[in-house]
């Protein structure tokens, strides 16, 4: 009976002795997680920054302003037009150049988003120079913004070299982020 009672015991510290090694194996990955981490959360700061929150999108409108000001332009118009929900199958065929194959209740299903593109229609007036500098000033930006229709008219019978810019640029917003 004491042989067995002795087993017994053995076997139970050989189980806590297991135990305790699975248990510090677990801490020591939990440390090397944190460490993963911190080492790619700058990154994922960066990458994340470049998306616009819906209530960056509003300021979007003023950060247009500010900018057309010091450039000497003036926005006439400033449209936002119907968000587009860009589906995760949408999002790997631009990726991949193959067509998309998301059904059309894939969009309807939040799970399915990728993310949304919101177009904005403008129209500026102003010079040549300004509106370039003004474009720049957009691409040093660390939001993501796309000019994805732009016309430029030279005004006829203005002797300053006058411009009118009609075009649609998109912003990009997360879908988690966004609604």
């Amino acid at each position: 009976m004491q042989v067995l009672l002795s087993v017994q015991l053995l076997y139970t510290i050989m189980n806590i002795s297991i135990e305790v090694e699975e248990t510090e194996e677990f801490n020591n990955n939990i440390i090397i997680a944190k460490k993963k981490i911190k080492k790619i959360e700058p990154q994922y700061k960066q990458y994340s920054t470049l998306f616009h929150s819906k209530a960056e999108v509003e300021g979007l409108y003023q950060t247009l302003s500010v900018f057309a000001g010091k450039n000497n332009l003036v926005i006439s118009k400033i449209e936002k037009k119907d968000i587009q929900a860009m589906t995760k199958a949408d999002a790997i065929a631009k990726a991949t150049g193959k067509k998309s194959k998301a059904k059309k209740d894939d969009a309807k299903k939040v799970e399915n988003i990728a993310y949304y593109k919101i177009p904005v229609e403008f129209e500026i007036t102003g010079n040549f120079l300004g509106y370039i500098k003004f474009k720049r000033q957009l691409s040093l930006s660390q939001k993501m913004l796309n000019f994805d229709k732009e016309s430029i008219q030279v005004l006829k019978g203005d002797t300053t070299g006058a411009i009118k810019v009609n075009g649609t640029l998109t912003i990009v917003g997360l879908a988690d982020e966004f609604f």
